[in-house]
């Protein structure tokens, strides 16, 4: 298809759509246009497979929430994407019988002949040996808010399961002590007749012996006792975007665990954390600073210096900035994740008023207190009070 339709529009239901209806609107979907209902029918293979591909996306809740953040666009980003064309590197029709077959009751559990240059007949049903895969790992990286700001590569010691150095990762003894396997007798399938939905099929499953590889270890490796991985500490390298937030977790495929006797990589989970800093208070892609003035500044005005994200900055304060006053420093904020608009600095105006003075401060403040200037008018009373009570709102 030529532009990719809402995976909520495929699957016919609402962006509030519950797990059991995204899994209930999937199943009619796959029945109505599965290839066994549709044989050569292109137009069916391909609404089969966007309804897979919705599917994959919307019933997992880490990949639907990206997906409401992001839409489709987020398969460019290279972090927490859905795969090469959206799709977990591009399901063929045969990974999506072994990833959702339970849905349909073992049914569709497996492959299917006559499609994508297969053969075999509508009765059989062929299931490939799944492929390994390990498991993920997860990491918190603290970030300051000028690595947040720039964006920052991080290399990193992980202690990682790898694929065995003496066996190769097959678990047997110089990676060659495998015999024939009893069960399947190397075929590294087995098969049964089952009642699927269009009457009684014959089944064909990975064998449970060897896991669809045909053989099995006659010899295990005395290194890694047969498992194929050892625990070592590997160097990861990693670059972080501008613009994440506190608590995202990005994905760096293929740099998680190895698994049991070969297969792929699982994922690097990496969970950001911001490190609160001591002076500037993030508020989305703005940051916030307090800044004290004292009263003559106050009145008089004059100039003073901030911290920003990258280094302090001077700041005129015009004359009569009364309290609760707000400044700002256009894009001295933090930039938003995966696009180009960046936030400011606000910087939120206090008076000092002075706590103790001495008998010759006492005597300049009496002075003043009966001079006008000195009493805010009513105009000026009402915008003040105007000022606070939509703060508190």
């Amino acid at each position: 298809m030529d532009k990719k339709r809402d995976y909520y529009e495929v699957l016919g239901v609402s962006k509030n759509a519950t797990a059991d209806e995204i899994k209930k609107a999937y199943r009619k979907l796959a029945i109505k246009y599965h290839p066994d209902k549709n044989p050569d029918d292109k137009a069916a293979e391909e609404k089969f497979k966007e309804a897979a591909e919705a599917y994959e996306v919307l019933s997992n809740d880490e990949k639907r929430q990206k997906y409401d953040q992001f839409g489709h666009s987020m398969g460019s980003q290279g972090f927490g994407g859905f795969g090469n064309g959206g799709f977990s590197g591009g399901m063929s029709m045969e990974d999506i019988f072994a990833q959702f077959g339970d849905i349909f009751g073992g049914h569709f559990s497996g492959g299917f002949g006559g499609f994508g240059g297969a053969t075999g007949s509508r009765s059989s049903r062929r299931r490939q040996k799944p492929q390994r895969r390990g498991s993920d790992l997860r990491i918190t990286v603290k970030l300051t808010l000028k690595e947040i700001m720039t964006g920052v590569d991080k290399t990193l010691k992980i202690p990682t399961w790898v694929k065995c150095d003496h066996c190769n990762g097959t678990g047997a003894k110089d990676g060659t002590a495998f015999v024939t396997c009893p069960t399947c007798h190397g075929s590294g399938t087995v098969s049964q007749v089952v009642q699927g939905i269009f009457g009684p099929q014959e089944a064909v499953g990975v064998c449970p012996q060897c896991e669809g590889d045909g053989k099995v270890i006659s010899e295990p490796c005395s290194y890694c006792n047969g498992e194929g991985i050892q625990k070592k500490d590997e160097l990861v390298s990693f670059h972080i975007p501008a613009g994440v937030t506190d608590g995202m977790t990005l994905t760096i495929r293929g740099k998680g665990n190895a698994p049991r006797r070969g297969g792929v990589n699982g994922d690097l989970l990496v969970v950001i954390q911001e490190i609160k800093d001591a002076e500037l208070i993030r508020d989305g892609n703005d940051v916030i600073y307090n800044l004290m003035l004292d009263v003559p500044t106050a009145a008089l005005g004059g100039s003073v210096e901030v911290p920003t994200i990258t280094g302090r900055a001077r700041l005129n304060i015009p004359a009569g900035t009364q309290p609760g006053k707000v400044l700002r420093l256009r894009g001295k904020g933090l930039p938003e994740y995966n696009r180009s608009t960046v936030g400011d600095e606000l910087i939120n105006v206090m008076v000092y008023i002075p706590e103790s003075l001495t008998d010759k401060e006492k005597e300049a403040f009496e002075n003043m207190r009966e001079n006008p200037n000195m009493k805010p008018s009513e105009s000026t009373k009402q915008r003040l009070f105007s000022k606070l009570k939509h703060i508190f709102e």
